[in-house]
């Protein structure tokens, strides 16, 4: 009849296996369970590259397309202060100050209430986007906006009024323009607000597990400063997120912004004037000719009649053509370009 091992003998046979203490013995070093043990040494050990996954909170937007959503609206943040600075007639610093992906209950939680809520719409994007300016700047700014100084200013807890509202409405009109700036680079897209609110958790756009994409600024005016949020769900921009790893992103916007500089110089360049100069010839004369010259008096030139007439601009030959009249006035009609080195 077996031995039985007590509980003492069973917990040190646990440890020892734990450990790596137990040796085989011999029958294990020979025939078929040689080669075995010899199988299993020779085995490497799969490892197996395990992650924590929320199903609260999926991460459905990867990190290159997150970084591409960051310089994205970087520019937006130079934009929209650029355009701030110049309505309100002082310095309004906009800076991006956050990037991440939330629940949409999470983010209307976060928010202050009352504040400024604004619900957009973005088309062709299907879907509406939210945003959101802080109490403590969206007051400031009305207040400047009233002929206000730097003055300390109270920041009441109430809604805007219809007034406030208003004036608070040309700030968001700025804004919308520089965003739909930014976002050419990927979609004509067309921002539009359709519904304005206090109190954010009135506003269901998506579920409340849904996942949002949320970018957050900081806006500087003086010694005042707050906070506004930009929420993207990701249902809205799921179509456009191919568009958005950083390589292809930045190659798309280089390519637009090379476009856009070409037509902006040539825009501008077009306004510049020239100095243009027409010559019917060249002749040589002594100066005691020069100064015995008299009404009626022949030059002879150093080209036919018939010859083209050269035209220069800015002291370059451009063109050779013919001189005429044109409604009154002396004209110039361009036949060809000048060849080089042809004589004036």
């Amino acid at each position: 009849m077996a031995d039985v091992l007590d509980q003492d003998e069973v917990d040190a046979l646990l440890n020892a296996v734990a450990g790596g203490d137990l040796e085989s013995s011999d029958e294990d070093q020979d025939g078929s369970d040689g080669q075995m043990a010899g199988a299993a040494q020779s085995a490497t050990p799969v490892q197996l590259d395990v992650h924590t996954y929320d199903f609260k909170r999926p991460e459905r937007v990867s990190k290159d397309q997150m970084r591409a959503l960051e310089g994205l609206h970087e520019t937006f943040a130079r934009n929209f202060g650029a355009l701030l600075s110049g309505y309100l007639r002082t310095i309004i610093e906009v800076k991006v100050r956050s990037t991440e992906q939330l629940t949409y209950a999470e983010f209307t939680y976060s928010l202050p209430t009352p504040t400024s809520f604004s619900l957009m719409s973005c088309e062709p994007m299907e879907g509406q986007i939210c945003m959101e300016i802080s109490p403590l700047i969206i007051y400031p700014v009305i207040d400047r906006m009233l002929g206000g100084g730097n003055a300390e200013l109270y920041i009441p807890q109430r809604p805007l009024t219809q007034i406030e509202q208003r004036l608070a409405n040309r700030i968001i009109d700025r804004a919308i323009d520089a965003l739909a700036d930014a976002w050419q680079n990927i979609i004509e897209a067309k921002f539009e607000v359709i519904q304005q609110e206090s109190n954010p958790q009135l506003v269901q756009i998506v579920a409340p597990n849904e996942v949002v994409v949320v970018i957050g600024f900081e806006v500087k005016m003086g010694n005042r400063s707050g906070s506004m949020s930009l929420c993207f769900p990701f249902a809205v921009i799921e179509p456009v997120m191919s568009r958005l790893t950083s390589q292809d992103w930045f190659n798309y916007r280089k390519k637009e912004i090379v476009g856009d500089n070409r037509n902006y110089l040539v825009e501008n360049l077009g306004e510049a004037k020239l100095h243009t100069r027409c010559y019917l010839g060249r002749t040589t004369i002594k100066v005691s000719e020069l100064l015995n010259l008299e009404v009626g008096d022949v030059l002879k030139l150093n080209k036919e009649a018939k010859s083209d007439l050269i035209m220069q601009i800015e002291g370059k030959s451009k063109f050779a053509g013919k001189i005429g009249q044109f409604k009154g006035s002396r004209a110039f009609r361009v036949t060809r370009k000048s060849k080089p080195g042809e004589k004036i």
